[in-house]
């Protein structure tokens, strides 16, 4: 048993909920604390409206997950997640709050290199269910189901308007490890991917998983593997952290 605990809170990609991390908790150590979290409008939240402005979601995300964002604990998104998760920690910077141990950015161009055009046309259903097909990871139940699909398809269009109001400023970058996660046979080109390194003041690693766009479901052994080695030496690397006051 590892002497120490880590808390991984996971923010999940646009159109879907906390569920795409629930596989997680089994099969990561009980030394990992896999904390998936729930966004509006979706999941356990689905009667709450979503949150349009990016800025905005992120206050509302650091305020809610306070709690858990206290001694050893480290963000991981996938694709909209990871920019999520990107603006969370420069929110816990700027407000002198407890800051994680690692960054994981999933599937994701950096913040500074995102695609103006990826969202373009993406604003109506028929355009929609061809990005779902393209992007792949959906399962073909949502497909078969008109009830499904329909609740996929508001919690994408949100999350796609959220993305599109995403405004890049340059920051400082953070101070602890910054880890980004790809598939070879994802459509993100490298140079996109690593310009996460300018986000990062400390070690920086671009790791290249076997899939397409969801690769962390196609190759989730080698992924979980990877999380685990990287907070087992992080946990070895940083002296504990002292209790949060107030």
């Amino acid at each position: 048993m590892h002497p120490r605990r880590m808390k991984l809170l996971c923010l999940p990609c646009a159109g879907a909920s906390a569920t795409m991390y629930l596989r997680w908790k089994r099969h990561l150590p009980a030394w990992i604390e896999v904390h998936p979290i729930e966004l509006p409008g979706r999941g356990e939240r689905l009667g709450e409206p979503f949150i349009k402005d990016f800025e905005t979601l992120v206050v509302r995300l650091c305020e809610e997950q306070a709690t858990r964002m206290r001694g050893d604990f480290a963000l991981f998104g996938h694709s909209m997640g990871a920019l999520l998760a990107h603006g969370m920690a420069l929110r816990l910077r700027d407000v002198g709050r407890p800051q994680p141990r690692m960054l994981f950015a999933s599937g994701s161009p950096a913040p500074s290199m995102r695609d103006p055009q990826r969202f373009a046309g993406l604003d109506n259903d028929e355009a929609l269910v061809a990005d779902l097909h393209q992007q792949g990871g959906t399962p073909e139940e949502v497909f078969a189901s008109p009830e499904l699909l329909r609740l996929t398809l508001d919690v994408l269009a949100a999350d796609y308007r959220l993305c599109r109001g995403f405004r890049y400023r340059g920051r400082p970058p953070l101070d602890y490890p910054l880890q980004v996660f790809a598939g070879r046979d994802d459509d993100i080109e490298s140079e996109r991917l690593e310009a996460w390194r300018r986000e990062a003041g400390g070690a920086f690693s671009l790791d290249w998983f076997e899939g397409g766009h969801f690769f962390l479901r196609q190759q989730e052994p080698q992924v979980l593997a990877a999380i685990e080695r990287s907070l087992s030496s992080r946990l070895a690397e940083v002296p504990h952290a002292a209790p949060a006051v107030g």
